[in-house]
């Protein structure tokens, strides 16, 4: 801690030798004068932490000494002497705001250091509590500050809690480009003139430290004289210096208005360090929200590009599914019409004719299915009671195509609401690729339970499964993964089932074979 600095103002000589021996000894620094006047000039040209004065002195009085002491710097601490104490006396002291009064003669020593400790020790008092008072209200500037994440409104509030709290009514924001080192006015309040000011920015810059001058206590005399022909009796500027930032922030008063404290001072420092945390968050931010952007645009330009990609496989695909049936149909047609045929083989044409045409159909039928899956209206619906009927349904066929159905219903499974007919189909579907992928017979397993919202049926069979580089594909339209298939069957389903509110997956790690998992929700949605 730096040793306190006591001026003695006392017009006996001998007093002003007394007192800077004891205080000197007592590890204090210590100047004296025995000239009123001189002293109050000195007062303006260094910076002092106790003002030790005689109260009676001629023609300045202890005082005036004391009121352009605590105008010129008000942080110091008073503390009076004189050898006519009265109650007057003390009283008037009071009310011009001393830390202590001590009487002549001193007798012992120890009773001047002790008043001087206590004086310094009430002046602290005074100004950490005007401190704490000042310090309350900057919570809410803080939570302000920090709440706003535009750079522009954020400058605004900085500029305003600034002018507010130090009752400044000339403030500016100045940014420092990095590379030509050259300053620009970001936003000010007040007549507040760059070019004027460059003079005081720069030693703030240089030194990088914050600065406090007053025209009419201590400082550096040629700021001093630059702020008296700007008009100004006291100014403030407090650098900002990140990674990614240089800025400076200035308050300044005029003449006629009352000059900074240190509690200004430090109250000014504490919102540039909150000023600099929010303009980071608030570039922080900035480059964040920038990058979201730049990755929903690229998102966007994927999507776009996939759509493409997928509009045109699936014109590919319908040109395919419905060229083919109808090259094969011309050509029977072609054929049955000659006359040299027998009527058996042109019979036999008609017949691939007829059979291809029921191909078209069946195949234009599952692309009208895909494309409006839901426009039935909803009923109640037995999950078990449809598994049963369709099951009996096709037990022909699966007996025929050696496949064997084991059923498992887990508990009581709840009615639903969905449309009948395309649950049914969604299970027939669903039913028959595990046939076709079970070529040599097998077992598929169907088990069916409640859950809390909706109900489970998982299709699981024990065939050759889908390989892996295809599943990300099964539910795309006209992509099969068995030779004559349509590629509308899973994707009819999938939407049916995703129109009903429910999901309809894959579940890959159930090996061996194809697990297809249904969830459908109780109440349903279209």
């Amino acid at each position: 801690m730096e040793t306190p600095f006591v001026f003695v103002v006392d017009d006996e000589p001998g007093i002003a030798l007394l007192c800077k021996r004891l205080l000197t000894r007592a590890g204090y620094k210590v100047e004296t004068n025995t000239d009123p006047r001189a002293a109050i000039d000195y007062l303006k040209e260094n910076k002092i932490d106790l003002l030790l004065v005689d109260i009676r002195m001629p023609e300045v009085d202890g005082f005036e000494v004391i009121q352009h002491a605590q105008r010129l710097q008000p942080g110091a601490a008073i503390l009076i002497m004189t050898g006519h104490g009265t109650v007057e006396t003390a009283i008037r002291a009071l009310r011009q705001g001393v830390d202590g009064l001590i009487l002549k003669p001193f007798g012992q020593g120890s009773e001047l250091i002790d008043a001087v400790k206590l004086a310094l020790a009430d002046s602290q008092q005074k100004k950490d509590a005007a401190r704490t008072q000042a310090l309350r209200p900057l919570f809410s500037v803080t939570e302000s500050l920090l709440s706003e994440t535009r750079r522009e409104p954020l400058l605004d509030l900085i500029i305003t809690a600034i002018s507010e709290r130090l009752q400044s009514s000339h403030v500016a924001c100045y940014q420092k480009n990095f590379e030509t080192n050259e300053f620009s006015l970001l936003t000010s309040r007040g007549s507040v003139f760059l070019q004027e000011h460059l003079d005081l920015i720069t030693p703030t810059d240089s030194s990088l430290a914050p600065m406090m001058v007053n025209v009419n206590g201590p400082g550096n005399p040629t700021l001093k004289t630059l702020l008296a022909n700007l008009e100004l009796g006291a100014v403030i500027l407090v650098p900002i210096l990140r990674p990614n930032l240089s800025m400076l922030l200035y308050a300044a008063r005029e003449a006629k208005e009352p000059p900074f404290h240190e509690s200004d001072f430090e109250m000014f420092q504490i919102l540039a360090r909150q000023a600099a945390v929010a303009l980071e968050n608030s570039r922080l931010y900035a480059e964040q929200l920038a990058y979201v952007r730049k990755i929903e645009e690229s998102q966007k330009a994927l999507l776009q590009a996939e759509k493409m990609a997928a509009a045109g496989r699936l014109s590919a695909s319908i040109a395919h599914e419905v060229n083919n049936p109808l090259q094969a149909v011309q050509n029977c047609l072609h054929l049955a019409g000659r006359e040299d045929l027998p009527e058996d083989k042109r019979k036999e044409y008609f017949e691939l004719a007829r059979t291809e045409l029921e191909r078209l159909i069946l195949t234009v039928r599952r692309m009208l299915d895909f494309y409006r899956p839901g426009a039935t209206s909803l009923e109640k619906v037995d999950i078990a009671d449809i598994l049963k009927y369709i099951l009996n349904l096709m037990s022909k066929q699966l007996k025929e195509d050696n496949v064997t159905i084991i059923v498992d219903f887990i508990g009581k499974i709840p009615t639903i609401m969905a449309v009948g007919s395309q649950i049914q189909q969604v299970f027939i579907n669903l039913i028959l690729n595990a046939a076709d992928a079970m070529p040599e017979g097998g077992v598929l397993k169907i088990t069916a339970r409640a859950l809390k919202d909706g109900v489970e049926i998982i299709f699981h069979d024990n065939g050759e499964g889908i390989p892996k580089e295809k599943q990300a594909n099964i539910f795309e339209p006209f992509f099969s993964t068995k030779e004559g298939g349509t590629g509308l069957g899973l994707t009819v389903s999938y939407n049916i089932v995703t129109a009903h509110g429910g999901s309809l997956e894959l579940l890959a790690d159930r090996a061996p074979g194809a697990c297809f998992r249904i969830f459908m929700p109780l109440g349903g949605k279209q």
